[in-house]
C-alpha cells in the first residue's frame, strides 16, 4: 500500500489543528455537569449566537444531539415526521423508538428536499383516538444522502410554517449547517430562524476531535440538559472538548468553501472517467456520490487503497467521497489519477 493515504471516507477523519491542541492544553476548566465549566459555557454562548437561539448545550456527538433534541420535543408514543433518507431515520439505531417510544413517519425525500404538501398530508388528526400524536418534524441541512444538498432559507421556512400551523415543533439536523451557510452565502442563523431547535457538529468539517451542539430556547435547552443526563452524558471538565469548538467557530468556518471547490473538481473529474456514473451538477457542498457498475466493490476498493486512496462503498456499487480539512487540491488530482488507473481495464465507454 502507498505510504500516504488520501482518506475521503468522511469529514469525520479530520484531525484537530495546532491551535485547537494549544487551546485544549490551556483551557480553563470546571464542572460542566453543574454548569461551571467556563470554556463550555463560552462555546455554548457562541453556538447559540451563531444559530440565532437563546441557549445551547454541548453533547458528545451528532447522533446524541439528534436524540436529545428529538426527545426534548416529544412524549412517549408520539409520532415524528422524517424524510425517508434522513440520517436520524436510517443511521442512528432507531434511538427515538428504542429510548423515546417514538414512531417515525417517513415521507418521500427528493434529494434532500421535502414537499410541504407531502409533509402536511401525513400529520395526524389530533382528535382521532386511533392515531398517535404527531408532535415533531425533523429536517436535515445539508442532506447527507442527498450529496450534501442544501436547504434554502425559503424551503426551511415553508416546511416550518406547515409544521407550526398544525402544532408541530421543528428540529433541524444541521450536522453540516455551516457548509450550507457557506454554500448559500448567508449567516447560519438565517437557515435556523424558523426551526425550534438545531444540532450541529464540531467533529466533521470544523475539524474538532469530538462534540456537537444543540441550540434552542432557554426552556428547551433546560429539558435537553435533563435528557443528556438521562443518557449518561453529563460531562465534568468538558472545556477540554469545548476549547476546540471555540477555535473551530472562530477559524474553521470560512475555509469550508475550499472543501466545496475541491468537491466540484472531484465530481467533474469522476464524471469524465468513462467507467463511472455520476452527476456533478448535484454537488452543492463537500459530498460526492458515484457508481461504478462494471467492477466488483471489493476489487475496486482494494485497487484504490493499494495506490493510496480510501473512500466508502455505501451500497451495491455506489460510493461516496467527502472533501475536508487536510485535503488539498493536489490530493484531489492524485485521487482522480488513482481512480482512473484502477479503472483503466474498463475505461471504454459503455454503449
Amino acid at each position: 500500500m502507498a505510504s500516504k493515504v488520501i482518506d475521503l471516507r468522511s469529514d469525520t477523519v479530520t484531525l484537530p489543528t495546532e491551535a485547537m491542541r494549544r487551546a485544549m492544553y490551556e483551557a480553563e476548566l470546571g464542572d460542566d455537569n453543574v454548569g461551571e465549566d467556563p470554556t463550555a459555557n463560552k462555546l455554548q454562548e457562541m453556538a447559540a449566537e451563531r444559530m440565532g437561539k437563546e441557549a445551547a448545550l454541548l453533547v458528545t456527538s451528532g447522533t446524541q444531539g439528534n436524540l436529545v433534541g428529538i426527545l426534548s420535543h416529544t412524549q412517549h408514543g408520539d409520532e415524528v415526521i422524517v424524510g425517508d433518507e434522513a440520517h436520524c431515520y436510517l443511521y442512528e439505531q432507531a434511538g427515538g423508538a428504542f429510548i423515546g417510544g417514538l414512531q417515525m413517519r417517513p415521507v418521500p425525500n427528493h434529494r434532500g428536499h421535502l414537499d410541504p404538501k407531502e409533509v402536511e398530508a401525513v400529520i395526524r388528526d389530533p382528535d382521532n383516538i386511533h392515531f398517535p400524536r404527531t408532535s415533531l418534524l425533523c429536517l436535515e441541512n445539508t442532506h447527507n444522502r442527498g450529496s450534501g444538498a442544501v436547504l434554502s432559507v425559503q424551503e426551511t421556512k415553508d416546511l416550518a410554517d406547515v409544521a407550526h400551523r398544525r402544532g408541530l415543533a421543528v428540529h433541524l439536523d444541521g450536522a453540516r449547517i455551516f457548509n450550507a451557510a457557506v454554500a448559500l452565502g448567508v449567516p447560519p442563523k438565517q437557515l435556523t430562524a424558523d426551526v425550534d431547535s438545531v444540532t450541529f457538529c464540531l467533529s466533521k468539517g470544523l475539524s474538532c476531535p469530538v462534540g456537537s451542539l444543540i441550540c434552542g430556547s432557554v426552556e428547551y435547552i433546560a429539558r435537553a440538559r435533563r435528557m443528556r443526563k438521562l443518557l449518561g452524558s453529563g460531562m465534568r471538565q468538558a472545556g477540554i472538548i469545548a476549547a476546540c469548538g471555540v477555535v473551530a467557530l472562530n477559524e474553521m468556518v470560512d475555509r469550508l468553501a475550499e472543501d466545496h471547490a475541491n468537491a466540484k473538481v472531484l465530481a467533474n473529474g469522476l464524471a469524465n472517467i468513462p467507467a463511472i456514473v455520476t452527476d456533478p451538477g448535484i454537488v452543492d457542498t463537500n459530498i460526492v456520490f458515484f457508481d461504478v457498475p462494471d467492477v466488483p466493490p471489493a476489487e475496486f476498493l482494494k485497487g484504490c487503497l493499494e495506490h493510496g486512496l480510501r473512500f466508502q462503498n455505501t451500497a451495491g456499487r455506489r460510493y461516496r467521497m467527502v472533501t475536508h480539512y487536510g485535503i488539498e487540491r493536489a490530493d484531489i488530482d492524485a485521487a482522480l489519477s488513482i481512480v482512473s488507473r484502477v479503472l483503466a481495464p474498463v475505461q471504454a465507454p459503455r454503449a
